[in-house]
């Protein structure tokens, strides 16, 4: 496995070259159709790799468990940092892992690495169709799917905040550099909800609203913490309040996030999810077998 931490430790120098030479990844610059080109190109070259796969050395290796293995410890070590930093957007370094060179080299590595396996199982499963590899495909197949539309999925992501006041549709919202965009949807703030406990502090917070959009939807519903409303691809969170008039508060503040690449990731997960259960009913067939015997 020398070679594959050698490869994996030569993407991360090469990644912490590209960030001192041109900065973080922009991912603004992938947003569609450009990240859909990206993914056909991406996907083409996997494929191209795949039909010389036995001719040409390195591809046979990234086929092999010793550059799956190291690939994913440094997969795994890069999140694990992600997981202990704070993160926020325009951050330095490991503070805004998702535009760091090393983290996005790698976990693009891991993806090539994915998508010559899933290709070379599926060759094989032309002449054996077995449980066993149904479930390895699903399991790789998902991963892969859930990594490279997650990834290339960032750049069309929408998260924006708005403020309501109670009586005024209000169709504006600020990005989080602070520009002002208007939203093919309003909302009208109804009645905001507050309930404490008996020190005063926020028990629960809610607000009843109407959404108006332009595809000539009229909603009237009750936007809570952690149950969004959701309205032609967007998801309605219930983010804050006036503060100083606590439960007198008349002004309600919204986050609205859309991102058009979520299905495919969560196609992803649940291929993940039904390549798990395939082997747990597989283990479960062999013990039965064992005990028969």
């Amino acid at each position: 496995m020398k070679e594959g931490f050698a490869i994996g430790g030569g993407l991360i120098v090469v990644g912490l070259m590209l960030e001192l030479g041109v900065g973080p990844v922009v991912w603004d610059s992938f947003l569609w159709p450009v990240n859909g080109v990206v993914l056909a190109g991406f996907l083409l070259i996997i494929a191209c790799m795949h039909i010389i796969y036995n001719k040409v050395y390195a591809f046979h290796f990234l086929g092999t468990y010793q550059a799956a293995i190291p690939a994913m410890v440094y997969g795994v070590l890069l999140t694990v940092v992600m997981g202990v930093t704070r993160q926020q957007a325009n951050g330095a370094w490991l503070n805004d892992m998702l535009t760091f060179w090393p983290f996005v080299l790698i976990y693009v590595y891991i993806a090539v690495i994915l998508g010559l396996v899933v290709l070379r199982r599926i060759s094989t499963m032309r002449r054996r169709l077995t449980v066993r590899n149904v479930a390895f495909l699903l399991n790789h197949f998902g991963l892969f799917l859930a990594l490279t539309t997650g990834t290339l999925g960032n750049a069309d992501m929408q998260r924006m905040k708005m403020i309501t006041v109670v009586g005024e549709p209000e169709w504006r919202a600020l990005t989080q550099q602070q520009q002002v965009v208007e939203l093919p949807l309003a909302i009208e703030l109804k009645r905001f909800i507050m309930e404490t406990y008996d020190d005063g502090s926020p028990k629960r917070f809610a607000s009843d609203v109407q959404i108006l959009t332009q595809s000539g939807k009229n909603i009237t519903t009750t936007i809570d913490v952690n149950k969004p409303a959701e309205v032609d691809g967007w998801k309605i969170y219930q983010y804050g309040y006036d503060q100083q008039l606590g439960v007198r508060s008349q002004t309600s503040i919204f986050e609205l996030v859309r991102d058009p690449w979520l299905p495919a990731v969560y196609t992803g997960i649940y291929m993940m999810l039904a390549g798990a259960l395939c082997m747990l009913f597989m283990g479960k067939g062999k013990k039965n077998v064992t005990k028969s015997k």
